[in-house]
Formats: structure tokens, sequence, C-alpha cells
């Protein structure tokens, strides 16, 4: 008999357990093991080089602060079952289980108006009738159907492990120090009022450490202008692709990939969901390789700026850029260029950031009398008056000529 309670050794958390079989039968899975195969954070190894690691990593790193939070919740006498720990450490292993290939950028691409939670959700339940029923709990966790609404805020909030591992994670491999959270003392500090997941009250300066590095990330990491720029380039890649798909060019590509660039607008069948858990970061590496020298020059464009990491100039505002500027520069490229429809390389890209919504699901502080208060009404916060204001910026991108 295979001994399946196994010891991972981790880089961020140092050594994580699995303290339940089904957990180790869901990590050896092929819908799991093919997160090996996508990279955690799309295309910012072209920035950052470190940042090569994957969403297997992170779902490992999720469960294990999953685990470390139940324990904690625990020693404070909140009743957890052995199914309910099951369930919660399930569900969190298998957040991202619908992630298409590099991450966010490509799933609406490639799968139309699939969330990556939908996708999930839907190989959670193919799993779940693999293994006879075992993930039942998970599910009714991972959806926010369970009674016990606690479990569904550690899974998706404005506080859950996820973020705690990403942020923590992200800021290790990419080497940016401002996003280095102590998720140790932010899970210490966790606690149970009346089914709500609130936060004893004299840990709320290491909840405002975590939103402002969480807002730090954002800005200096995920939304860095070439990063930024980077996942937009993937996603016009995909685009033309499927375009030029559409006009009947035949372009060189893996079968998996084919079969979605061909496919039109429609409920997903049983062949797209097997296609799509066999699709990986490879597939559409090997096809931005491929496409370099493709005949149509927008698509070779955009993949040779990607393969060999000569990417187009960025200038980036907090206001929108004037039309006038933006027609200067197709007018330029197309000079440049010798073309005729540089409006397809020339954008303006935006992106905003609210760091702490206190519409969605606050984060609440336990007091000592047992009272409950929002964390932006707290007389003892300082920063979370001043997260609560959406910044948006604006990104330019053109040809270098």
């Amino acid at each position: 008999m295979q001994n399946k309670l196994k010891i991972i050794n981790d880089p961020v958390h140092g050594f994580i357990k699995i303290p339940h079989e089904i957990l180790f039968d869901i990590i050896e899975h092929p819908y799991f093991q093919r997160l090996r195969r996508i990279s955690q954070t799309g295309l910012l190894n072209l920035i950052f080089p470190g940042a090569t690691h994957t969403r297997f990593h992170h779902a490992l790193g999720a469960m294990h602060l999953m685990f470390t939070a139940l324990e904690t919740l625990k020693q404070k006498g909140i009743k957890i079952s052995e199914e309910e720990e099951k369930g919660a450490m399930l569900a969190i292993l298998m957040h991202d289980i619908g992630h298409g290939p590099f991450s966010h950028a490509l799933e609406n691409m490639l799968m139309d108006d699939w969330h990556h939670e939908n996708l999930s959700l839907l190989l959670m339940n193919r799993l779940n009738d693999e293994f006879n029923g075992q993930l039942s709990t998970a599910i009714e966790m991972f959806q926010g159907k369970y009674h016990r609404k606690f479990f569904n805020q550690l899974i998706s909030s404005q506080l859950d492990v996820d973020r705690l591992d990403y942020l923590k994670r992200d800021s290790f491999f990419t080497g940016v120090s401002e996003g280095n959270v102590n998720t140790q003392r932010i899970i210490s500090m966790m606690n149970v009022c009346e089914d709500e997941l609130v936060i004893d009250a004299k840990g709320v300066y290491s909840i405002e450490n975590f939103l402002t590095a969480r807002m730090f990330m954002y800005w200096q990491v995920y939304y860095h202008k070439t990063s930024a720029l980077a996942e937009f380039i993937l996603v016009k890649i995909l685009e033309r692709a499927k375009f030029l798909t559409s006009q009947g060019v035949d372009l060189p590509a893996t079968e998996n990939l084919k079969h979605f660039l061909n496919r039109e607008k429609s409920e997903e069948t049983d062949e797209d969901v097997l296609r799509f858990t066999q699709m990986d970061d490879n597939d559409i590496i090997q096809a931005m390789k491929l496409w370099q020298t493709s005949d149509d020059f927008i698509l070779s464009y955009w993949c040779q700026c990607v393969i060999q990491r000569n990417l187009p100039k960025t200038i980036i505002s907090s206001q929108p850029f004037d039309a006038e500027l933006v027609k200067e520069k197709i007018k330029s490229t197309n000079e440049f260029l010798g073309i005729n429809n540089a409006h397809e390389l020339v954008y303006e890209i935006e992106r905003s950031l609210l760091p702490y919504n206190t519409d969605m699901q606050p984060i609440y502080l336990l007091q000592k009398s047992g009272k409950v208060l929002r964390l932006e009404e707290s007389e003892d916060q300082l920063l979370s008056g001043l997260i609560t204001n959406k910044t948006t910026r604006y990104i330019l991108t053109f040809p270098r000529h």
C-alpha cells in the first residue's frame, strides 16, 4: 500500500504536510498535474526573471495555509470536523484547477465567456464523480453554499488564504520585498464570530500591511507597465490567430490549440473540456515560436515581440492619452514600417485597482468586548481610509522606431 501522507518541501513555506489521503489522490490526478505547466504569473518572467513559478506551487501553498488557519481556529475553540477540514483543504487545493494557459490573460480568448472559476467548478464536479462524491463538501464550500460561511471566506474573500499565498509567493519569486506579508501573524489573528471570519482587533496593523502590500504588488508587479503590456500582447496574438483562422488561414499549432482557434461561441462540449485539460503554456509558446515567421505582419510582429523579448515602447499616465497623440503614433508607425494598418499596433491599455472594497465582504475586527467592527471604522486603523479609493493608470504602447 502506498503512503499518501507525504511531506513536500516548499521554498516559501518550508515543509507542507498532506494530512488526508484524498488530497494526495487529487494532487496526483492529471487535471492537477497540468498546473505544473501553467505559470502563476503569465509572462512576468520577461520583467522579473525569477518569476517562473507555477499554479501547482501556489495551490499547494494555499492548501498549507488553509491547514494552518484551521488549526489556529481549532485552538481558539472553533469546532471543525475532519470532514470540514478535508473539504476546506480540497476546495482551496482545486480553486485554480480550471486555469488556462498563462493564467488570466487567455481564458476569455480561448473559452469565450468561461471564467476560470466556472471551469474549476466543472472540473471539480467531474473529479467528484470519479472519487464517488468525496468532494461534495469541498464543492459546497467553494460555491459559498456551505452553511458555515467562514469556510468560503477562507477560500475567497478580501482576506483569504489564496491571496496570502500568492502575495508571499510572487514577492519571493519576483524579489519585490514590498509584497512580503507575514502570513503566520495574519493567520494567528484569525477568528470566527457568528460563523463569519473575523480578525482579532490587535491584528489591525498586520491587516493594513497586507492590504497595502497587495496594492504595491499590483502597481509594482502585476500592473507594471511592461507586465500589463506583455499580457495585452498575449491576448492580441490569440485574437489575431482566431481572426486569421476564421478567414481560412491554416496556422501551425498543436491539435488542442487548433481546436480552440476554430471553436465557435457555443455551450461547452465534452471535447472542449478534454482539449482544455490537455492544454498548457507549452501549446501557446510553441505556437508563438512558429508564428514569428507568419505571412501576416501583425501576428508575426506580436510573436517576435514576446519570443525575442523585443517589446514595444510604453508611456504611462494617470490620465487618458490625447486622441491626437494616438493618431500621430499611428501615422508615424505606418510611415516607418511601410504599412497601412498600424492602428493594430498602437493601443491604450487601462488598469484600475481598488485595494480595499468596503462594499464587498468587508474585513471585520473582533474587539476584546466581543463587539465586531468593520476595519475602516476602527479607531486604530491608519490607512484603511486611504486605500478605499480606486486608482487608474493608462499605458500607451507603440512600436519602437
